[in-house]
């Protein structure tokens, strides 16, 4: 089953050591091990655009399309055998440690 896992990271940074942010070499043992499909980092909130169509009309705001503390700092779709899987994969992302992780599973065809 596919995962999406969203990185997230605190509205105050958090102070990591050297190289604790570091998730090369996470997505080194994950798509080694062939769970990791593809991710990325994403641009700050700041940089968002948020798209809707109502009645017909466009409307496109500026920013996220919610306001909140903590902000998605990337993205990773992991393919795994169940839940708990996915779980213990996102518990080794640094940004586990440092911020969070939502896991939210895609919806099967």
């Amino acid at each position: 089953m596919k995962y999406l896992l969203l990185i997230c990271e605190e509205a105050e940074p958090v102070h990591a050591g050297p190289g604790e942010a570091d998730a090369m070499g996470w997505v080194t043992e994950m798509e080694g091990r062939g769970v990791r499909k593809f991710g990325s980092r994403v641009r700050p909130a700041e940089n968002a655009t948020t798209v809707r169509v109502r009645d017909g009309e466009l409307l496109v705001t500026d920013g996220p399309f919610a306001e909140t503390k903590e902000q998605m700092a990337g993205f990773d779709v992991i393919e795994c055998a169940d839940l708990d899987e996915a779980v213990e994969v996102a518990a080794k992302h640094p940004m586990a440690r440092l911020g969070m992780v939502e896991v939210r599973p895609f919806w099967e065809h």
